[in-house]
C-alpha cells in the first residue's frame, strides 16, 4: 500500500486453515453474494485510501488492506462479469490533501499488484511471457529489491537543479511539499552529469532507532506519540511548516522515475545504479534474477534479513529487468504488467471479543462485525474484525460443513485475530478453554437494525438481506454518499457527513438525488435559512448551492454510476455510457430488454432446480433442456432479444450486470427516483477519442489466435485509438478480425453482412 515499488506466503497452520477457509467461502458465492461482497470492499478500502494517503492516520495496516484487495482481486476473477467501476483494483491512492498546492505528474505514479505466494511468482513470470510471447526456456531477468513501508515521492530535476518535489496524491496529482523535501539529507538539490529533465521517483522513510527517539521526543514534550514509522515518516514530511519536516530525521531511497530527457540505462538494474552514482541513496539488496527460483530465493533471504534492516519493508518488488520489455508491456490502468509485490507473511493475536454487531450495508446485507479489546498484531492495534455471515459465527461453511471445528463464536470469547492475504482482520478460532461460564450463542437478528423490516436469507445465498429498500435509512443513506462520492457527482462542500446531516434534516431533507438540487429552492422558501444554522454562513451556504449547480452538467458515465446500480461500478458506468451516447438511448435499450431480461432469469432459476435435482450423468443436456424450455416458456419478443443480445454483448456488461440494471430500471420506486432526478441534469455524452483513427468510434470483435501480438495487445492498441472492444458479434458490430482457428464467430459475421479481416490487415489497417 506504501509504495510503487508496491500477498503473503506461509503464516503457520492457523493462517493456513483462514486462507482454506477463505477460497471454501469464495467457491460457495452465489453472484449476489459476491456482488455485495465486491460492494462492501469497495466501500471499505476507499475508506482506507483516504485515511492512508490524505489523513496519514490508517484505518488498518498493510497486511489487513492487503488481505482486503486480494480477496476483493479473488471474487473478481471468479465472477469476472462483476466487477465493479469503482473496483479497488482500479484505484491508485486518494486526491491530494487541499493544505498543499497540487502538482499533476507528467507521468503517473502507479501502485504495484500484489503476489501472496511463491505461486503467484510464477504465474507472474508466466504471465510476462505469455503477453510477450516468449517461449518457456527464452533467458529473462527481473531485478527484485525490498518494498520500503513509507511513503511516495517524485522529486523533479531539471537542469540538474530541484525545482519540485510532489507525493503522489491520486497517482495523476500530487501534493507540492518542495520545500519539506529539500530538509531531507538523501535529496541532493543539485545533480552532476544528470539528464536535462530528470525525476527521481523513491519512498521517504524513517529508520526503527530515529522512529523511537522521535517518540520520545514526542511524550516528553507532552504530544501524541506516532503509531509507527510510517505514519511518522508521512507525517513529517506532509507537515505545513518546512522547519518541523527540518527537525524529523527522515531518509529517502530512490528505485524509479517518471519522465527522462534522456534514459538512465537500458536495464532496471543499470538505472538504479546511475541514480547511485548521481548521489541518491539506493538500496543495497536490490539485485539481478534470472528467472521465479532466483526471485524467491532473494525473497528468502530478505525476509530472513528483515529483523535486522533497521527500517520497516513489508515485501519484495519484482521488476522485469530490460526496460525495452517494460515498455513493451506496458500498464493497466493503476499498475504496470511488467512488477509486482510479494508481499510478506500476517500474524496472529489472541484477543476477548467483547461484542457482536450488525451493519447494514448500501445493498441491505446485514454484515456481523466483531468489536474487539485492542490488541496489537504485528505493530498494528486491531479492534475490529469480519465475522461475514451467520454461518460463519455458527463454525459452518456455506455447505454446512464445520470450519473451526465446529466451534461457534459468542461475545465474551477468547479469540484468534488473524492478519493476512484473504479477509483481514478475521477471527480465525475459538479457544472454549476460556469461554466465560454465562456466553450464549449469537442469536442471529431475523430483522433490519435500522428499520425494522424482516431481514430475508433467500435460497443458496449466505448473507441475510433488509427488505426495507428505500425505507431502510442504512441503505438510502449509503446510496446518497455513493451519489456524491468522488467517482460519482463529487459535489465540493458535500461529502458523507453533509449527507447524513441532510438525510436527518427535518427542516431540509435529502431523502433522495434529486432533493440536492431542489436545496437551493427549498432552502429559499425556508424561514429558517442554512446560512444561519451552526456550522454555515453566507458564504458556505452559497459555494455549496454553486457547487451543486455546477454539476447539473454531468458526465453521462458519472450519471449512471452515481445511481449506485448493484454491480455497476466505475468502469462498467464508461462503458454504457461510450455504447449507447445518450441516457435515452440507454434507458430505452434496457426497458426493451426487460422481457429477455425475465426470460433469462427464468432459465437460471430452471437450471438452477434442475441442478439440485440432477446427478452427474446426462445433467448437462438436462440443464441446457431446462434453460431452453424456460426461455421458450417466456415468448419472448424479438425487440427484447435483440436488445438483450446488444446489453450483454457491450465489452464488460455480462448477463449478472445486465439483469441488475433491468431490475432497477424496472423497480417503481427506483424509476421513480430515477424520473425525478433527471429534470434538473444534462448528462453529457463521452469525449470522443482518436477521431483521427480509422477504427475510431468503431465496434472490432477479435476472434481466433493472433501471431503478431496477443489478444491483450491487440485489445489495448484498439481502444486507445478510439475503438470498442466487443466479445461477440452483432449487428452493431463494425469489424471482425479473425485469426487462426476462428470459429463461429465468422459465420456469423458473414450472415450479419460484417466486415472480416485477418491480423495482417488489422495491422495494416491501424498503421503498425
Amino acid at each position: 500500500m506504501a509504495s510503487y515499488q508496491s500477498g503473503a506466503s506461509g503464516g503457520g497452520q492457523g493462517v493456513a486453515k483462514a486462507a482454506s477457509d477463505h477460497q471454501d467461502d469464495i467457491e460457495a458465492m452465489s453472484p449476489k453474494r459476491a456482488a455485495e461482497e465486491l460492494g462492501r470492499l469497495a466501500e471499505v478500502l476507499a475508506q482506507a485510501n483516504a485515511g492512508y494517503y490524505q489523513a496519514d492516520a490508517p484505518i488498518m495496516d498493510d497486511a489487513e488492506y492487503d488481505a482486503l484487495k486480494r480477496r476483493n482481486a479473488a471474487i473478481e476473477a471468479a465472477f469476472p462479469d462483476l466487477k465493479r467501476a469503482d473496483s479497488p483494483s482500479d484505484q491508485v491512492g486518494a486526491a491530494p490533501s487541499e493544505g498543499f498546492g497540487k502538482v499533476r505528474h507528467t507521468v503517473r505514479m502507479l501502485s504495484l499488484g500484489n503476489a501472496f505466494d511463491d505461486g503467484d511468482i510464477i504465474e507472474f513470470d508466466k504471465s510476462i511471457r505469455s503477453y510477450l510471447g516468449l517461449p518457456r526456456a527464452a533467458p529473462l531477468a527481473y531485478t527484485a529489491e525490498p518494498k520500503i513501508d513509507g511513503l511516495s515521492l517524485s522529486l523533479r530535476y531539471e537542469g540538474g537543479q530541484l525545482i519540485q518535489a510532489a507525493t503522489r496524491g491520486n497517482g495523476e496529482t500530487g501534493e507540492n511539499v518542495t520545500a519539506n523535501a529539500r530538509t531531507i539529507a538523501d535529496i541532493p538539490t543539485e545533480l552532476i552529469g544528470a539528464p536535462e529533465v530528470l525525476e527521481v521517483r523513491g519512498e521517504v522513510y524513517m529508520s526503527h532507532a530515529d522512529f523511537a527517539a522521535l517518540n520520545e521526543r514526542q511524550e516528553s514534550a507532552g504530544g501524541k506519540p506516532f503509531a509507527n514509522p510510517r505514519n511518522a515518516a508521512a507525517g513529517s514530511l506532509r507537515q505545513l511548516d518546512a522547519e518541523i519536516t527540518r527537525k524529523r530525521p527522515l531518509k529517502f531511497f530512490a528505485y524509479a522515475w517518471g519522465e527522462l530527457s534522456q534514459p538512465l540505462a537500458d536495464t532496471q538494474l543499470g538505472a538504479i545504479e546511475r541514480l547511485r552514482d548521481l548521489g541518491f541513496s539506493t538500496n543495497e539488496l536490490t539485485q539481478r534474477c534470472d528467472g521465479p527460483d532466483a526471485m524467491i530465493a532473494h525473497y528468502r533471504m530478505i525476509e530472513e534479513t528483515r529483523p535486522h534492516l533497521g527500517y520497516d519493508i513489508d515485501g519484495v518488488v519484482y521488476k522485469v529487468d530490460d526496460l525495452g520489455l517494460q515498455a513493451r508491456l506496458g500498464f493497466r490502468s493503476t499498475t504496470p504488467r511488467w512488477a509486482i509485490a510479494h508481499k510478506f507473511p500476517a500474524e496472529l493475536a489472541w484477543t476477548e471479543l467483547e461484542k457482536i454487531e450488525i451493519q447494514v450495508g448500501r445493498t441491505g446485507a446485514l454484515s456481523p462485525v466483531a468489536r474487539l479489546k485492542p490488541v496489537t498484531v504485528g505493530g498494528v492495534v486491531v479492534s475490529n474484525a469480519t465475522l461475514h455471515n451467520e454461518d460463519y459465527i455458527a463454525g459452518r461453511d456455506a455447505k454446512g460443513g464445520e470450519i473451526r471445528g465446529g466451534k461457534d463464536i459468542r461475545e465474551g470469547d477468547f479469540v484468534q485475530v488473524y492478519r493476512a492475504g484473504d479477509v483481514i482482520p478475521k477471527v480465525a478460532d475459538v479457544d472454549l478453554s476460556k469461554r466465560p461460564g454465562n456466553a450464549v450463542p449469537f442469536d442471529f437478528p431475523q430483522v433490519c437494525p435500522e428499520c425494522g423490516s424482516p431481514a430475508i436469507r433467500e435460497e443458496g445465498e449466505a448473507e441475510r438481506g433488509c427488505t426495507g429498500g428505500l425505507i431502510c435509512p442504512a441503505q438510502a443513506a449509503e446510496k446518497l454518499k455513493h451519489f456524491v462520492s468522488r467517482a460519482a457527482f463529487d459535489i465540493e462542500g458535500l461529502g458523507a457527513k453533509k449527507v447524513e446531516a441532510f438525510y436527518g434534516d427535518p427542516q431540509l431533507p435529502v431523502k433522495e438525488p434529486a432533493d440536492i438540487f431542489t436545496l437551493r429552492e427549498r432552502d429559499a422558501a425556508n424561514l429558517a435559512k442554512l446560512a444561519n444554522r451552526d456550522g454555515w454562513g453566507q458564504t458556505s451556504a452559497k459555494n455549496l448551492f454553486d457547487a451543486i449547480d455546477e454539476k447539473r452538467k454531468i458526465p453521462l458515465s458519472r450519471l449512471i454510476f452515481g445511481l449506485g446500480i448493484r454491480h455497476v461500478g466505475e468502469v462498467a458506468a464508461q462503458d454504457l455510457a461510450r455504447h449507447y451516447g445518450t441516457w435515452e438511448a440507454m434507458a430505452r435499450a434496457i426497458d426493451t430488454a426487460r422481457p429477455a431480461a425475465l426470460a433469462h432469469r427464468a432459465a437460471d432459476e430452471a437450471a438452477e432446480a434442475e441442478r439440485r435435482r440432477a446427478d452427474s450423468e446426462g445433467r448437462r443436456a438436462r440443464l441446457a433442456e431446462a434453460r431452453g424450455k424456460a426461455v421458450a416458456d417466456c415468448e419472448v419478443p424479438e425487440a427484447a432479444s435483440e436488445a438483450w443480445a446488444e446489453l450483454i454483448g457491450t465489452d464488460g456488461i455480462g448477463p449478472v450486470m445486465a439483469l441488475s440494471l433491468s431490475d432497477a430500471f424496472a423497480n417503481p420506486e427506483e424509476r421513480a427516483a430515477m424520473d425525478r432526478l433527471l429534470p434538473h441534469l444534462t448528462p453529457l455524452p463521452p469525449e470522443a477519442r482518436a477521431d483521427d483513427s480509422p477504427v475510431a468510434g468503431k465496434t472490432v470483435v477479435f476472434t481466433g489466435t493472433l501471431e503478431k501480438m496477443t489478444r491483450a495487445e491487440a485489445k489495448a492498441r484498439a481502444e486507445s485509438l478510439g475503438a470498442k472492444v466487443s466479445g461477440a458479434v452483432s449487428a452493431k458490430t463494425d469489424l471482425l478480425v479473425a485469426g487462426p482457428g476462428a470459429g463461429s464467430k465468422v459465420k456469423k459475421a458473414a450472415d450479419l453482412g460484417v466486415k472480416t479481416i485477418n491480423e495482417d490487415g488489422w495491422l495494416e489497417l491501424i498503421g503498425q
